[in-house]
């Protein structure tokens, strides 16, 4: 980078406040998790907290998401139904997530209503069960009628 003068102007001077930039993390948008358990896998930001939002109760960006453990296996059309069924299957989590702990994709998933699944108080541990088998059921229905074919398969790198 050269140091020469610029009359007056700064060489980097599109600079863009925090509080100005656009808002890319928002509700449906698909991440892949970087640290964890869940290291490589994808999920679907469900509710976001920005450090200056009200609501947030940590000092951190963060989000609740919700994706995909284990993912569903190849089937081929000459397996038996009740393999094809068993093949199918998803094992879904859901958590909070530090915003630097995943990498936003291009992809969004708009065709669940995750808010109506999970919230604040699918956390207790008594509420844990049910959500994880309502997602479970949502996100092995969408996969069934062929939406979102990128997000239910494994990543490979």
């Amino acid at each position: 980078v050269s140091t020469q003068s610029t009359g007056g102007a700064s060489l980097f001077s599109h600079s863009v406040s925090a509080s100005t930039m656009p808002k890319f993390l928002k509700t449906g948008k698909v991440v892949i998790l970087l640290n964890g358990r869940f290291a490589g896998r994808k999920a679907v930001i469900v509710q976001n907290y920005d450090t200056g939002d009200k609501g947030n109760k940590y000092g951190y960006g963060n989000a609740i998401v919700a994706g995909i453990d284990k993912y569903p296996q190849r089937v081929a059309r000459s397996m038996a139904q009740k393999t094809i069924e068993k093949k199918s299957r998803v094992r879904p989590f859901f958590k909070r997530v530090n915003y630097t702990h995943f990498m936003p994709t291009r992809y969004s998933v708009t065709n669940i209503d995750f808010k109506k699944i999970v919230s604040e108080e699918s956390f207790q541990p008594e509420k844990r069960k049910a959500t994880n088998a309502a997602l479970r059921k949502e996100f092995e229905e969408k996969y069934i009628t062929g939406q979102n074919k990128w997000f239910f398969k494994k990543l490979r790198f």
